[in-house]
């Protein structure tokens, strides 16, 4: 993750940077309430900051569907702290799976890592793992080498249901030779601290119950909107019927209000909730804000020389070209066209050096996996990284 403050400082503008959490938007007064959750407290805990436009890009929080221990039990993967515990939990499993006299039934169980959830973030991270076995944990304790396992858990028929079957096959004769099992058509229905509760669907549509002792479990399934969000929804009226999170109109505003955006995970566009799509609103609404600026100025210089105009007569040809120049540059400043969505393709590591790639190409899709595929993988993302400093990490797995 790239420190917010290193970015502000190369801007020429003046931003001021708050590290808090948005615990509150009241639509009526025009503030947001925010709270220091920082272990070190200062004098002031929680305050408001005040807002003339205002844009919620605050994301979604993983869905846990009410399943029983999920939220209590899991790790998962959406802030750097997750990562931070997901490294720490993998060690521990590992250290603990080596301690003197410890059971092999144990051993099992530590070592039997489970990631529940076969889109792109769960099917990479199992991926990523076994690399980070095969590369590492296997040089350092060599005789637990043997009982390392990774197991993918999908509710669905395949993994990566967005992608071409062609990939899909791919990637699932991909995770067959890294030894990683994966099981479809398997929903999870309860976990506890040691072990997951899964309902199993056969060929035949018979249901069977399965249970899966596990050291880690990594829960990479759905979204669900933040408490923040859902209570600004429930004090917009037009908000009534969204579900997913808050529902803006084609140029990224919350319907309902007048001076608020919503972006990414947390707004409901009638987009996939990908990265890419995030990037693209956000890039928008930057020209957008860019266009409204220029247009406040050019109306400013519009009123002040139509002022001028009424006042004195005095080189009133100029003044009224200049005038007609200035309209017409409101005019195209104006014309800026509603959000679209233009999708670039989809990209998925699945381990072994290898990725997947749904690229857009001219008028269809161009399907590849592979090695080469992994190289444009790696450079499409380390392409997107705001700094060597970032582009050093992003390379390095679960480093």
């Amino acid at each position: 993750m790239e420190p917010i403050r290193s970015i502000l400082r190369h801007k020429k503008t003046s931003v001021k940077y708050y590290e808090a959490e948005a615990s509150k938007i009241d639509p009526v007064r025009k503030v947001v309430s925010i709270v220091d959750n920082s272990d070190i407290k200062g004098s002031t805990a929680d305050t408001e900051v005040s807002y003339d436009k205002l844009v919620i890009a605050v994301g979604a929080e993983n869905a846990t569907f009410g399943i029983p221990g999920v939220r209590e039990h899991s790790c998962f993967l959406k802030e750097i702290g997750d990562a931070q515990q997901i490294r720490k939990r993998i060690m521990d499993c590992v250290e603990t799976a080596t301690f003197k006299d410890q059971s092999p039934e144990e051993v099992e169980r530590l070592l039997h890592m489970v990631v529940v959830g076969g889109g792109p973030t769960g099917v990479e991270f199992a991926g990523e793992l076994q690399d980070f076995f095969d590369q590492d944990i296997k040089k350092w304790v060599p005789d637990i080498s043997d009982k390392f396992r990774v197991t993918l858990v999908e509710a669905l028929p395949n993994v990566l249901p967005s992608f071409s079957k062609q990939l899909i096959d791919y990637t699932e004769s991909t995770f067959k030779e890294e030894k990683i099992t994966i099981k479809t058509k398997t929903a999870v229905k309860k976990v506890t601290d040691k072990t997951i509760e899964a309902e199993f669907t056969g060929p035949d549509g018979k249901k069977s119950i399965e249970v899966l002792p596990y050291g880690l479990l990594v829960w990479a399934t759905g979204n669900a909107v933040r408490p923040v969000v859902k209570d600004l929804m429930s004090q917009i009226p037009a908000q009534k019927d969204s579900r997913r999170g808050l529902a803006v109109n084609e140029y990224l505003v919350v319907q309902g209000t007048k001076d608020i955006w919503a972006t990414g995970d947390c707004a409901v566009a009638g987009y996939a909730p990908t990265a890419q799509v995030a990037s693209q609103e956000g890039a928008f609404l930057a020209r957008l804000f860019n266009t409204m600026a220029k247009t406040e100025a050019l109306e400013a210089k519009i009123h002040e020389l139509s002022t001028s105009l009424n006042i004195s007569t005095k080189d009133s040809a100029a003044v009224a070209n200049e005038l007609e120049d200035l309209q017409k540059q409101l005019r195209r400043v104006r014309d800026i066209k509603p959000f679209h969505y233009t999708h670039q393709g989809s990209l998925a590591y699945i381990g072994s050096e290898r990725a997947v790639a749904d690229v857009t190409w001219f008028n269809g899709n161009f399907a590849t996996g592979g090695g080469l595929t992994y190289l444009f993988w790696r450079s499409a993302y380390l392409s997107m990284c705001f700094s060597s400093r970032s582009t050093f990490k992003k390379g390095h797995g679960l480093y």
